[in-house]
């Protein structure tokens, strides 16, 4: 807290002193080394936060680490490197981690549960009304809860809807995601990014945003999107089916038991394998009431019953190439009860971003263990990535992975309950506690209580996560997981990089060049340009580290022109908020892009011509408003 305290007045001095003075007629002056090193690390942390192949979090606390240890070895006069730590307990990072903890609040109760229900129904009835009455939806609540429940949410009732009414579900998702994106822009708390513009905003001396200062601003823009979202993007969409069929076998649990004239008996579970031709998957083996591990080298007795998965014709062959007895529950499988799929459901479950799976496998999960469920096809965007040479649950998976699983409702049911995965079918309803109307509430007053300033942001949420979890609404394993590990280390990483550039002036030179190249231009298009610089940084790299970048050079260019910082503070959120043009430029795209079997070129084709309507209305709009 000394550093954090010690710091705050040093950065509002750089900021306002020496301001640039309009016109420039020569290209700035190169400033001093640190600021050269500074400018290169940030084109480094800039094309490592670009690349998919490196974890966020790693690359995140590689560069925190490389400007501790540069500060430490080459000192800038006046400053100690370890305030360079303070992101992790700055305001901002701790207000959007409370938030992410109170929307898994909402998804773990099923508060939103009635919101779902009664768009499945309209839908039903009026689809092309109901797709405006889900842009809406989504978009007003992704203005108080992280869009991400929100897709959590709509994804599989919109998947669900449009098999029933056989239309394609790729014309909705997309439009239906975006939409989430851009209600996200409307409050301070409506994404971390926003929280993270208004917080180093205020640090640097400019007066707080309120939850609703620019509302206006964002839901004039926000109209002209939904209505490009509902009549023009589904136009430009294919009519395409989802990607993974409904077509795979069912395959079964069944039971064998190993009589006195099987062949199996005193032999290992590997020989007993081999005898059915090396293709029998033993789940478990039961011996009287135990439970034995099915290792390769366990010698299997008279008596023991295997519990082996797969489709019904190779489980008959099993029982011929054992000489057991199958059983399926407690009923012996013959012509009179043969296997049935009556309780076999096939489910798409998409992996969300920070769940146990991600970046991880489905053996280092145990998920056969914990869900009881068979995975039959692994997809990414579409596209099966189960390589011939590997198995299955080898797999390394990543966010917005879908996994076509098989198993009984009620397995699936318990799945869906996780927040470790998406499941894409409505037909299994969305789980409701008795706290759900509670969560609800604390959510209700966090907001009220941010609106009215009673207390700032970051202390509401905090209280309200605590709220949370004594009154049992969330557990604390699942507060913890709702906490993404990208988005806590991008953010520290991101703020420490910020203050980086401030103290040793490379902000200011940046100011200075982006001043140079805009000298004839009058306040609109200088405005104009800035958002739409960020816009297109947001989609390449983290929104969170062009939003902490951005925000002092827009403070700078004010400072310059003499004008309001305002404007220019919201032309860099909103152009931060552009999240549209790429799979990769925000979490919830890969989800989207996933379940609605998008390529990157049709991202590409929706998004940029929704990025160039928000960038021209917004322009408008704050030009109008505040210059």
């Amino acid at each position: 807290m000394v550093a954090i305290v010690k710091f705050l007045p040093k950065r509002t001095t750089l900021t306002v002193s020496d301001p640039v003075t309009k016109p420039m007629t020569e290209f700035p002056d190169l400033p001093n080394a640190h600021a050269l090193a500074m400018l290169a690390v940030t084109v480094g942390a800039l094309y490592v936060f670009s690349k998919d192949k490196w974890l966020l979090e790693i690359s995140s606390l590689t560069i925190l680490v490389a400007l501790v240890v540069a500060f430490a070895i080459f000192p800038f006069p006046g400053f100690d490197p370890q305030e360079l730590f303070y992101g992790f307990a700055h305001e901002a990072l701790i207000a959007v981690c409370a938030l992410m903890v109170l929307g898994q609040g909402l998804v773990r109760t099923g508060a939103l549960e009635p919101v779902g229900r009664v768009l499945a129904t309209l839908w039903g009835r009026a689809p092309f009304l109901s797709m405006l009455a889900t842009l809406i939806v989504g978009a007003v609540l992704s203005a108080f809860v992280n869009n991400t429940p929100i897709v959590v949410l709509l994804l599989p009732i919109l998947i669900s809807v449009c098999l029933r009414n056989n239309s394609a579900p790729a014309k909705v998702l997309m439009p239906m995601g975006f939409a989430t994106l851009v209600g996200g822009m409307a409050t301070t708390i409506g994404t971390s990014t926003n929280l993270l513009v208004v917080s180093v905003a205020s640090d640097l001396g400019v007066e707080r945003f309120g939850l609703f200062d620019f509302a206006l601003p964002a839901s004039i823009a926000a109209c002209v999107a939904i209505v490009y979202l509902w009549v023009i993007a589904p136009r430009l969409l294919p009519a395409r089916e989802s990607g993974i069929s409904d077509l795979s076998p069912r395959l079964f649990d069944a039971r064998l038991l190993l009589t006195a004239e099987s062949p199996a008996v005193e032999k290992t579970l590997a020989e007993a394998i081999s005898l059915t031709g090396g293709d029998m998957n033993v789940v478990r083996i039961r011996r009287g009431d135990a439970t034995v591990m099915p290792l390769p080298d366990v010698i299997l007795r008279e008596g023991d019953r295997l519990r082996v998965r797969d489709i019904p014709q190779k489980l008959k062959a099993f029982e011929t190439a054992l000489n057991a007895v199958m059983y399926s529950g407690e009923t012996v499988v013959d012509e009179d009860n043969p296997l049935t799929a009556e309780n076999q459901t096939l489910a798409e479950v998409a992996v969300v971003q920070g769940s146990g799976l991600d970046r991880a496998n489905l053996s280092y999960t145990r998920f056969l263990d914990r869900y009881q469920l068979a995975v039959l096809a692994l997809h990414r965007a579409g596209k099966d990535i189960w390589r011939a040479k590997e198995e299955i649950h080898e797999v390394i998976l990543n966010p917005g992975d879908v996994l076509l699983v098989q198993g009984p409702r009620d397995q699936l049911r318990r799945l869906k309950q996780s927040t470790d995965f998406l499941v894409l079918d409505s037909t299994i309803e969305l789980p409701r506690t008795e706290q759900s109307t509670l969560a609800l509430t604390i959510l209700l007053i966090v907001v009220a209580i941010a609106a009215t300033g009673v207390m700032p942001i970051a202390i509401a949420a905090i209280a309200g996560c605590a709220a949370m979890l004594i009154t049992r609404c969330l557990t604390i394993g699942s507060a913890i997981r709702a906490i993404s590990p990208s988005v806590y280390f991008v953010v520290a990483a991101s703020l420490a990089l910020g203050m980086a550039l401030q103290v040793t002036g490379a902000t200011a030179y940046m100011t200075e060049v982006f001043l140079y190249l805009t000298a004839d231009a009058g306040p609109f298009v200088v405005l104009s340009s800035l958002m739409l610089l960020l816009a297109v940084l947001t989609n390449v790299v983290s929104n969170n580290a062009a939003a902490v970048i951005g925000t002092p050079i827009g403070i700078g260019i004010a400072d310059a022109l003499m004008l309001p910082a305002e404007p220019f503070i919201l032309a860099v959120l909103f152009g931060a908020n552009m999240s549209y043009a790429t799979p990769m430029a925000y979490k919830t795209n890969l989800l989207v892009m996933s379940a609605g079997n998008y390529t990157f070129a049709e991202f590409v084709k929706v998004g940029t011509p929704l990025t160039i309507l928000m960038w021209i209305t917004l322009s408008w709009v704050l030009n109008v408003m505040y210059l």
